[in-house]
Formats: structure tokens, sequence, C-alpha cells
């Protein structure tokens, strides 16, 4: 044969070649998975087939180091939590229902090294591959939260990843319109150099809009859409290698661009429109989006799932890059691209409505009545292997458990152990070191980054212990989230420190939900904590163990100090961001989940006196003003104030201070005027029509159109949220004090 034909690696040329070496250890294999390739197949694999078994069979994919403890949690699934759950482990995502009709889906994900690497396309692509598993489900995402782990806070390589995947996480939600609800950010030492990025989504969703990731019916075509297929990302769920960090995807010898993938928000945001409009449609059969291992992932979980087998053509797969081979095509993680079974009598409608919202739709494939997996490249079969074998029947290791020799000592360091304090000054020295640790600042900096109001279905969010959104208009119905871990005890003992001990991971996360006044649902279980891997028999029955023992978790939290380094105090927890004290709680009230308080219940939190007298997400009729008293001016501003005594005069209530007697700074004294016209003007009573939450700038500069009786109109400032109704015909002032028009039409 020529070097062009050998240049694709056929299932003809692999059969005939048995001595052709192979890199398999490059790609992450080991000599026995290799040779039990070989043993599967009857033959050495084709260089697709190795790609695909090598991204396959990784830990990313196949979980072959955890998932025989991950197993322990499906075994304890009680007929209670069997009632609910509609999907559990094995689907791109768990669902519950929720009752009238609903269910929520979520999950939580892990993004790391692509996050170390290249911060910002790590977190983004982190963050649109976690929303794309719930739209994998049927479901439309309405909320998004990201517990960060980073090493020390003034090391030089944090600033580097920290302000990268902050940025990354807030640019592609945002962009989503997705609310950020909750997160935890914590520094350690213990992650320097080995950052966790841990992305989560919730999606809510019809009962009966459920949908599975299967190819079934023989004759059925499989459609990929949404973005096309280039370089990057390959090889990012193993150790495939880029040659180069630069290059162009275009033209011959051109080099590989990056391991990180490459991230779109505004393709994933069509994309998420045009599978809800596919969805509401019926005519979608099975559905998995295209993340780790690209193609490779999709296709052999589609097969594996359904009730036959699949024929792909890979030669019809949409291209962004020239010359690209069958392996690269397959190992590519270019996001937003999802793959679809569709019956052929609804092929047309399906490509209307991709091209309704202007997304790449092209037929790949077929199920076939077969049990293999047939990929062919022009007419050439690269590809011929059982599915089940690449998706489902990787490897599993019983890795060796040993305790670590400085695990002792470290538990022998406890509170009994620490300085304590001899005098005032040595009090005072360890107060401001705790209060300068990174743990304990505040976390503004960061949330101020992510939206987490949009879509108006958000009711609680940071700085709240938990994240709370709107599910259901109608019903009020809605759901709680909240992410915890406390590494620091996972580290100390990895069975107690999963239970919680005092303020532990699951019964924390509990009290979190339930003084929101939400329901309890599944835990979402991550195994981190820092350091080196921790193990100890049975360690990770401990949040299982806790869950079910406990009847309702109380209403108050301890917060213990634990300093087994006499460094840093207790990590700040999550979903709140920064410490807080113990308080009484109270469930929210129906009406905040009603009518989306948001950020008027915000604005509650952070000034509770000066609206307690105001309903607040609650949108009531304006009550009529009072006439004033006979011949007393001004008696018609304090009865339009109302019953609020602390009711401040500016029509912005979050966050604008008082007006006083006596003029400050932006604020004009209202000179005299008619009786009946000095108490229209905002600085003299106004009621807004809502609550308020930003803070605005100086009042406008209306006072002698308001003598003057001009016409009704809205003020709306910059931010969007300061609305407030009141009669003035000057200009109004942006937060930063600039003039301007800001008239609108009522």
């Amino acid at each position: 044969m020529t070097t062009t034909e050998h240049l694709i690696d056929t299932v003809e040329h692999a059969a005939s070649t048995p001595e052709h070496a192979q890199p398999y250890r490059e790609l992450g294999l080991k000599d026995d998975e290799y040779q039990r390739i070989r043993d599967i197949l009857g033959r050495r694999p084709t260089d697709a087939e190795l790609a695909m078994y090598s991204v396959m069979w990784s830990e990313h994919c196949s979980y072959k180091s955890s998932k025989i403890h991950l197993a322990y949690f499906g075994k304890t699934t009680t007929e209670e939590m069997r009632a609910k759950m509609l999907a559990g482990i094995g689907e791109n995502a768990g669902v519950v229902d929720i009752g009238d009709g609903w269910a929520v889906t979520f999950k939580v994900e892990s993004h790391n090294h692509p996050s170390y690497v290249e911060p910002y396309q790590g977190a983004a692509t982190g963050v649109g591959g976690i929303v794309r598993d719930i739209m994998a489900m049927g479901a439309r995402p309405i909320a998004v939260v990201d517990p960060l782990r980073f090493g020390p806070a003034d090391a030089p390589d944090t600033r580097r990843v920290l302000h990268g995947v902050v940025a990354g996480v807030g640019g592609y939600g945002n962009c989503l319109g997705l609310p950020n609800i909750g997160g935890e950010l914590v520094f350690d030492a213990s992650y320097a150099g080995n950052p966790l990025l841990n992305a989560g989504c919730i999606g809510a969703l019809r009962v009966e809009d459920l949908h599975l990731a299967h190819a079934s019916g023989t004759g059925n075509k499989v459609i990929l859409f949404g973005a096309r297929t280039g370089l990057d990302g390959i090889g990012g769920v193993s150790v495939l290698a880029s040659d180069s960090f630069s290059g162009d995807e275009g033209g011959a010898g051109r080099k590989k661009l990056p391991s990180v993938q490459v991230g779109d928000p505004f393709t994933e945001k069509v994309l998420i429109e045009c599978c809800l409009e596919l969805y509401r449609e019926g005519i979608v059969v099975g559905i998995q989006d295209l993340g780790g291992a690209g193609l490779s992932c999709a296709t052999s979980e589609l097969a594996s799932a359904g009730d036959g087998g699949m024929h792909v053509w890979l030669d019809r797969v949409p291209l962004r890059a020239t010359g690209m081979t069958p392996a690269e095509v397959l190992s590519s993680e270019s996001q937003e691209r999802m793959m679809a079974v569709v019956k052929p009598s609804d092929v047309d409608a399906f490509m209307a409505v991709c091209r309704k919202w202007d997304v790449i739709a092209t037929e790949v494939g077929e199920v076939t009545d077969g049990d293999r997996l047939v990929i062919t490249w022009h007419d050439q079969v690269v590809v011929d292997v059982p599915p089940r074998t690449v998706a489902h029947e990787g490897p599993v290791y019983h890795r060796p458990i040993e305790r670590p020799a400085d695990q002792d000592a470290l538990q022998a360091n406890g509170p009994e152990s620490l300085t304590r304090p001899q005098s005032a000054a040595d009090l005072r020295a360890l107060l401001l070191r705790m209060i300068s640790s990174p743990n304990l600042a505040s976390k503004r900096w960061v949330t101020e980054q992510y939206d987490r109001y949009v879509r108006g279905n958000t009711v609680l969010a940071q700085p709240a212990d938990s994240g709370m959104v709107r599910v259901d208009e109608q019903t009020g119905r809605g759901v709680a989230l909240s992410t915890d871990c406390n590494g620091r005890f996972c580290k100390l003992d990895p069975y107690q420190g999963a239970q919680g001990p005092g303020r532990g991971v699951p019964e924390r996360g509990l009290d979190r939900r339930d003084a929101a006044g939400g329901h309890r649902l599944p835990e979402l279980r991550l195994a981190r904590g820092p350091g080196r891997d921790v193990a100890v028999r049975a360690g990770h029955q401990g949040p299982g163990r806790r869950l079910r023992a406990a009847g309702h978790p109380g209403h108050r939290r301890q917060r213990q100090l634990l300093q087994p380094d006499r460094q840093h105090g207790d990590p700040a927890h999550a979903g709140g961001r920064r410490a807080r004290r113990d308080r009484r709680r109270r469930p929210a009230h129906p009406d905040r989940l009603r009518h989306g308080a948001g950020r008027d219940a915000a604005a509650a939190r952070r000034h509770p006196r000066r609206v307690r007298r105001l309903r607040v997400g609650a949108r009531r009729a304006r009550p009529p003003r009072r006439p004033s008293a006979a011949g007393r001016p001004g008696a018609g501003a304090a009865a339009g104030r109302g019953a609020g005594r602390g009711f401040p005069r500016r029509h912005a209530v979050g966050g604008a201070r008082p007006v006083r007697r006596r003029p400050g700074p932006g604020h004009r004294r209202v000179l005299p005027a008619r009786r009946d016209r000095r108490a229209d003007h905002p600085a003299r009573g106004c009621r807004p029509v809502r609550a308020a939450v930003l803070r605005v700038g100086r009042p406008c500069r209306g006072r002698r159109a308001a003598q003057r009786g001009a016409p009704l109109h809205r003020d709306v400032h910059r931010a969007g949220a300061a609305v407030g109704a009141h009669r003035c015909g000057g200009q109004g002032v942006d937060r930063a004090g600039d003039p301007g028009p800001r008239d609108v039409p009522p």
C-alpha cells in the first residue's frame, strides 16, 4: 500500500497489520488495558478506535477508580427516594419530582485541570458543559452555583487562576442569562497548583417532558446540531497532549489548539432555546450533549443505552478546520453541540426548528438493528466496536488503601494544644489575624461579578445561606439550593468529615435549605478535600448514614474554630460566602416565592428598618394621598409618607441614606412653594412604585419643575433597579451623578 492509503487507518487495514505499533501509552492506556481492547475486537484497534477507547476509559469519563465507591449510593437508595427520583446515577443529571407535575434536575461537575491551564476558558466551558447536561434531560436551566477552592490568596499562581476563573464563571453564566445563586470561595495551601472548580446547575421541567440519552427505534435518524467541530479540546479528558498552545485551525501543517475547550455562550443560549422548542414539539426520541470526549462519548453512550446499534457517517460532520483526521473529529471537545435521535417523519420539522434559531443541523447517522457501532469516513469503515465496551464496560480498579503517616499527628493537634491569649494585646493580635484571613473576608468582589437576579425568578441569593428560585408562578412552587464542604474536617477524618461533626457537610447543607423553608432533596455529594488522597475504609458511607439518621435538621448551627495549622480560621461556609453569627431563621413567606421578591428581599435584609412597613415582593395599589391639613404647608407630604416612620424621603429605598433636616451632599433644600405642589417633590415624601435595591446618586434636579406641576413620569436609573414615580419635569441623575434624560412613559 502507498503512504496515502495508510493515512486513514481502516478496520480492514488494522486486521491485516496486527504487528503495527501504536502509541497507547501516550494516550493514557496501560499495557493490560490495551491488550483487553485487542481481545474485545479480535484485532488491533484502528487509530480512531484507539482514540475512542483512550478517552472513554479515562478516569474523567469512566470513573474507573471511584466507580466501586460511588455504587454505594445506588445500593442504599430507599423506597421513599425512589418514589420521587425520576432519573439517577447513569444519566446526564439527577431528576426529582417536586409535585404539581413539576420536576427539577440538578448536577455538580468539576473542571479542575482545564481551569488551571487556561482559567477563563476552563471555567467558562465548565459552566457550559453542566448547563448542557441539564438541557439534555429536557429541562430549562434556571440557576447555577460555583464552589471554588484555591491555594493561598497571596500566592502569584493563585492570583493568576483566581481572577480568570471568576471572570469565566461570570462571563459565561451572565451571557446565558442564568442567575448565580450560591457557591463557595475557600483558600487553603493544600490547593496550591491544584485548584478545584465545581460548577453546578439546576433546571426545571414538567414530568412528562423528561428526556433520556438512548438511541432506540431501528431506522431513526441521528442528527448533530449546534456549533461546528474544530481542533479545540482534543484529548482534554485524557493525556492526549497538544503540540502547541497556539496555531491556525485552517491550512496544511497547522498546529493543534490547546486541550482546553473554547466556549461561546451566545451560541449556547440559542441552542438552549432551540432544544426547548424541539421538546415542546415532541419530535425528540433521545438526546445527548457533546462535552468531554465529544462524538466518541455521544455516539457510544446513545448506542449503548438504546435497543440497537448505530451507523455514523463521520465525513458529514460540519468542520471548522480543514484536514482533520477521523480520530481528531471523534476526540474533539468543541463546545455547544448536541446529538439527537429523531424519527424519519419528524426530520423535516426538526430541521425547520433549527433553521428558525439559526442552528446548524446535519443528519450524520441512523439507528440500526444490530449491536455494533459502525463509523465510516468517506465510505471506509474506521470504527466497528460493541458500544457497551466503550461506554459502560470499561476497567474498574480497587485502589490500595493507605493511611497517611502524619494522620495521627494531625488529629492529635486539637483545640487543647492551641496557645491561649494571655493578655488583651494577644487577644487583639489573634482577632486581627483571624479577620485578616481571606476565608473570613468579604467575597463581595466575586459575587458582584455574577448576575443573581436575571430572569426575575430569584427569591434568595448571595449573601443568603441558601439560594432559592421560583419554578412555577401559578403555584408559587420553588426550589432552594446550597453547596457546602468543610475540607479541613475531611482532611482530619474522611468518615467523620463526610458525616459532618457538629456542622459538617450534609447536615449543614440541610440546615441552609431548611432556613429557606425548603423540603429536603437528594444530596449532591462531592468527594473532595485538601491535601493528598486520604482514604479510610468505608469512609464514603459517612454522608449517607448521617442523612438517613437525621430526622429534621436543627435551626441553629454552632461555629467551631478549627486551626490545625494555627494560621487560618475555619473556612467561610458556602452560599453565604462570609461568616455570620448564629441567628434564628424562619421560612420565607409564600408571597416572596410567588412574586419573586429577589432584589426587594435583599434590600429588606440589608435595611430592615427602612422597608419594614412595605410588603416586599408583593405589588399593592398605591394608597390615595390624604388631603393636606387646613392651612398647613407640607402636611400632605407627611401623609404621603404613610405609617413607615423610617421610610426614606428619596425614591430609592435600598442603599440610600435618609435625608436629614439639614441639607447635605446630594441634597438640595426645597424652597417654599405652593402648599398643594410642594409635597409632590420626591425629596418630600413621594412613595415609590416598588422597593428599590441599588444605591442611586444625587436626587434629580426637577425642583422648579415640580413646583410647576410637571406631568408624572418614571425616573429610571442606569442599573434598572431604582424605579420611582414622581412629578418632575427635570433630568434624572444616574449612579455616577451625571445628568441625563431619564424620561420614559409610565
